[in-house]
């Protein structure tokens, strides 16, 4: 299968806008952190972000954990560690992780409160800037940090459009923005990930290529949830249509004729992956660097 023919170009408008008004508010903050999608924690990070943040202090959410392979999350957020980032796992749903991002606003901008200190500002709010992607679960972590409905939260992209000041206590101050994507995927697999995770919203990619390479990729990753979930009977090696087909076949899905309905089952593996019905999975390893950079 061509992954270039895959490939997305999608930037609205109003994400364009939203990329200026962001330069704009970052002089009213102190921090910038980033919300990750743990599946996806390369093709989830917007490249902008870093020019746009320059010298600010960076910290980045590994959120959904939930979904996300446990081994490779941890993995990931060494590796961002390694970096010079703060990192933590959240996982929204249960609120597991969410309670130790305050102490961690504190130590990554320490020499901030302490210079407050010195000047005698103690009590001084820290602003945060929280960006992300649409739809890596950003307003809702928001929304549990602050332990408030301050912001906008639905499972679908494009839902956050305008600035918010949403406050977490008397002391830190974190401001919403829209979930804007980058002009161009200059890696295609980029594109793809991003689609298999809904932020990019369906009906932008055909819907059986982009299950025909998900589940190849499933399979080569993890095998034993597939062959446990669908009753799968193929080679190590078996390509993408290959493996939908089977899927489509041991699920019955069948049109006039008697053939395998392809439609239907690429709909399916795509609602059973994102509804973790199949496993936790992570898509990509902190190696993507290596062979992208």
């Amino acid at each position: 299968m061509d992954r270039e023919n895959l490939n997305i170009q999608w930037y609205p408008g109003h994400m364009t806008k939203t990329r200026r008004q962001m330069e704009e508010d970052l002089k009213l903050v102190d921090a910038v952190c980033e919300i990750l999608d743990a599946r996806i924690p390369y093709s989830s990070r917007n490249p902008d972000i870093a020019s746009i943040c320059g010298n600010k202090p960076r910290m980045v959410i590994l959120n959904r954990t939930d979904l996300a392979d446990p081994a490779e999350t941890k993995r990931w957020a060494e590796w961002f560690r390694a970096q010079g980032l703060a990192a933590i796992q959240t996982d929204c749903k249960s609120k597991k992780g969410v309670s130790a991002f305050q102490p961690a606003v504190r130590e990554l901008l320490a020499e901030k409160l302490q210079r407050y200190r010195d000047k005698g500002q103690v009590g001084r709010s820290l602003r945060v800037m929280v960006v992300g992607i649409p739809n890596v679960g950003k307003s809702t972590f928001i929304n549990q940090v602050s332990g408030r409905k301050g912001a906008k939260a639905e499972n679908r992209p494009g839902v956050t459009r305008g600035k918010q000041w949403v406050s977490v206590d008397k002391e830190l101050l974190l401001l919403d923005t829209p979930g804007i994507l980058w002009p161009k995927f200059e890696d295609p697999r980029v594109g793809m990930m991003l689609a298999y995770t809904g932020a990019v919203k369906d009906g932008v990619l055909d819907v059986e290529e982009l299950a025909c390479h998900l589940i190849e990729m499933l399979w080569q990753r993890y095998p034993q949830n597939l062959k446990e979930r669908y009753k799968m009977d193929c080679p190590a090696d078996a390509p993408g249509w290959e493996l939908l087909e089977e899927l489509g076949r041991r699920r019955g899905f069948r049109i006039s004729g008697g053939d395998v309905d392809l439609e239907r089952a690429a709909k399916v593996l795509l609602d059973e992956y994102r509804g973790c019905k199949i496993g936790r999975f992570t898509l990509e390893g902190p190696e993507v660097y290596e062979v992208t950079e």
